[in-house]
């Protein structure tokens, strides 16, 4: 691109392309750039210019129109004409070459012609308006996608800015980043020509951002290549080293594989399955990653079988005879047919072992697996057409929007958080930390739907993932039908729903960003709270109201003081025990069968009416009260002591403990009182433990006018936002 163009004062001529050939081969993609890296021929015959790629692109679609390859070749050739890359070569050989990338891996004719003109808009005086007038709308489009923006207007944020509008461009049409992964092959391919710390830095970008953009559109051909360049440039050491290792490898005189796959054509010419079985060589960081694993290499580590059959299900055939014929490796079977990785990638993995205890992978796929395999959504050719139409710019909306039915869930979360980062930096350095997360999950909601999030993803990230900033509001989840914590990560194939808060100030709290793996959920849930900064704590009635929040909503580790309580609830109708406090009101009226005992409701399970109840005698003439599911009966009863008859008497008021599991949410503890008064309930004492997982436990003993209320009131407690369950106290202590 314009990194790579030089325009010489005076140009010479440009050298005219070389006489076509007949019967030329195809070109193999993977064969060229493992040749580039072992060391090729000398590079300085020009293409064939046009020929190639037409060739190229007839062996795919035998009957495309080249009419538009070969006026898009006119313009480009013309428009670059004195223009020198710093390798010397006329630069009208970088679009011929992505070109010829894109079209051996199938692309269809508009991508073709988009790719020849790639860098006219950026680096000469054609204009997209020109591009539209001649070639359409849709390939106008794709070249606007690819098109740089300058460095005079944008400075730094040019190169993470272009990303972004790429990426952008992409979402409306996935040829976009095809045309800009074959353009950066193709200059990784020629990288060599720059300066050391600039083939480094063009590496490491390539390494975060365009590798794993390839891997995610399956385009594997491409990836593979660019990761053995990337290799080589930042990696020299290592990589000559495993470039050793497979120039020793192929000097041997025995090839294990070789030997595999002829067992494995005698197993399925004999099983009559009809089937094409190939020796695929490991790529150079396969190679270094395998080695690095296993150590000590052995014959049949160097490469892996692939199998090619007709239909699918001959794939499972030739598992079935594989597996029975020969020794299998059960460890190593996955099936991507049934479940196909997010990258369109389908094929049957497994692997089978020699008696001298080598294994050889082999892989199981179709013609038309291997081929999206290889070229993922290239090889889709134009993904927008009615199948029935020609693959040409028709039929494209007037507004340039498209609905892309192969649009990866990857990529619509991408330009969803896009959206939200507040500058180029944060939208760069987010970028690679989301392509990082390569491996993928599908949740399923509780209306039938999925959410596609990357492995590792928690209940905050679901959450920001299905309702975007309304997440804020998120109190819990339920995973697989049980009560979970926000932090729970979640696992391919799980269940969640979501719990929402119905309180418009419901606030995120920070500890979630702990917990946030997806870019949408950490943007979201900085921008709150960037937006809404914690108060300066030196006033000491906000900063108690600040540690309260804080405390349930899932901050600092406090308990709940009484104080804080008393001032969230209404009308004075919470007191609390010690100095200063109203007189304790009087107990429901027990009625014992022993003469002068006095009864005494037990702490532990705080009987009320109507619960059925029994009594131990204890010192000092006392008689505790408990209820007879107490574990503290159990424990006296089979220690000997006797029971005493109780009975409940004419009065109604009551006290008993009730404690109340809840999520932690800013303003929970406000509510939660203010429904126990609205209930006419007082509150003696309050206890709240310190959160623990996003969790908080409330105790409370309360005073109850009439004992007969006491469900309505656990209910209106539970039917308060973010509370989970609401029980009677059962302490494990002693009665005596």
């Amino acid at each position: 691109m314009s990194a790579e163009a030089t325009n010489p004062a005076n140009p010479g001529p440009v050298t005219p392309a070389a006489p076509r050939k007949k019967a030329r081969a195809r070109i193999d993609l993977r064969r060229l750039g493992r040749a580039a890296l072992l060391g090729s021929p000398a590079r300085d015959k020009l293409p064939d210019a046009i020929g190639h790629v037409a060739e190229a692109h007839r062996a795919h679609y035998p009957d495309a129109d080249l009419e538009p390859l070969r006026r898009a070749y006119v313009l480009a050739e013309s428009s670059h004409r004195g223009q020198m890359r710093k390798s010397g070569e006329p630069y009208i050989t970088h679009p011929l070459a992505v070109t010829l990338i894109l079209a051996e891996l199938g692309a269809e004719t508009t991508t073709l012609t988009a790719s020849l003109l790639h860098d006219t808009v950026e680096d000469t005086d054609v204009t997209l308006d020109q591009v539209r007038e001649q070639f359409g709308e849709e390939v106008r489009y794709l070249v606007d996608g690819v098109t740089k923006l300058e460095k005079v207007d944008y400075g730094a944020a040019a190169e993470p800015e272009t990303f972004r509008k790429m990426l952008v461009a992409t979402g409306n049409d996935v040829r976009v980043m095809s045309i800009k992964l074959a353009d950066r092959l193709h200059n990784m391919r020629t990288l060599g020509v720059m300066r050391p710390e600039k083939q480094a830095r063009i590496a490491k970008v390539t390494r975060d951002v365009l590798i794993p953009l390839a891997e995610r559109l399956g385009v594997q051909a491409l990836k593979t290549e660019l990761e053995d360049l990337v290799f080589a440039i930042l990696h020299p050491d290592e990589y000559e080293h495993t470039r050793e290792l497979i120039v020793d490898n192929a000097t041997r005189a025995d090839d294990p594989l070789a030997e595999i796959s002829d067992e494995v054509r005698t197993v399925l010419r004999d099983a009559d399955i009809p089937a094409e079985v190939l020796i695929r060589p490991r790529h150079f960081v396969s190679m270094h990653r395998v080695a690095r694993k296993r150590g000590q290499l052995r014959g049949a580590d160097f490469g892996r079988l692939l199998v090619l059959v007709n239909e699918d299900a001959d794939c499972y055939g030739v598992l079935g005879e594989l597996h029975t014929c020969m020794t299998p490796v059960v460890s190593e079977f996955k099936d991507f047919i049934a479940v196909p990785k997010f990258n369109l990638y389908q094929s049957l993995h497994t692997a089978v072992a020699r008696p001298d205890g080598q294994v050889a992978e082999v892989l199981i796929r179709t013609h038309q697996m291997h081929k999206v395999a290889e070229a993922g959504v290239i090889a889709l050719g134009n993904p927008y057409a009615p199948p029935a139409e020609e693959q040409s710019g028709e039929g494209v909306p007037a507004d340039g929007e498209r609905a892309d039915p192969t649009r990866p869930g990857w990529l619509s979360r991408l330009l969803d958080w896009q959206r939200g980062a507040p500058d180029p930096d944060t939208f760069w350095s987010t970028l690679r930390e989301d392509l990082a997360q390569d491996r993928e999950i599908t949740v399923f909601r509780p209306d039938g739907g999925t959410l596609g999030l990357p492995e590792g993803a928690t209940c905050v990230d679901a959450a920001y993932a299905q309702y975007g900033e309304d997440a804020h509001a998120c109190i819990g989840a339920r995973v697989n039908g049980r009560l979970a914590t926000l932090s729970t990560v979640l696992k391919d194939g799980d269940s969640v729903q979501l719990l929402m808060g119905q309180d418009p100030a419901s606030e995120p709290s920070r500890e979630w960003l702990d917990h946030a793996h997806t870019p949408a959920a950490r943007i979201a849930i900085q921008r709150w709270l960037a937006a809404h900064p914690v108060h300066d704590d030196t006033d000491p009635e906000q900063a108690e109201r600040s540690g309260l929040r804080d405390g349930i909503g899932g901050g600092a580790e406090r308990a709940g003081a009484v104080d804080s309580v008393t001032r969230a609830a209404t009308a004075g109708r919470v007191t609390s025990e010690g100095a200063g406090a109203p007189a304790r009101p009087r107990d429901a009226e027990v009625l014992v069968d022993r003469p002068g005992a006095t009864p005494r409701l037990a702490g532990c399970c705080t009987p009320v009416p109507p619960d059925e109840v029994t009594g131990f005698s204890v010192r000092g003439g006392v008689v505790t009260v408990h209820r007879v599911e107490c574990a503290a009966v159990a424990r006296m009863k089979s220690g000997g002591r006797p029971e005493i008859g109780v009975r409940w008497g004419d009065t109604t008021a009551c006290r008993v403990t009730l404690v109340a599991e809840s999520f932690g949410r800013p303003h929970l503890l406000a509510d939660l009182t203010e429904a126990i008064a609205l209930e006419g309930a007082e509150i003696v004492s309050a206890t709240v433990e310190p959160p623990s997982q996003q969790r908080v436990r409330h105790t409370y003993t309360l005073q109850l006018p009439d004992a007969a209320h006491l469900p309505v009131l656990m209910r209106a407690m539970r039917n308060v936002p973010g509370v989970y369950d609401v029980g009677r106290a059962q302490h494990q202590t002693s009665a005596s």
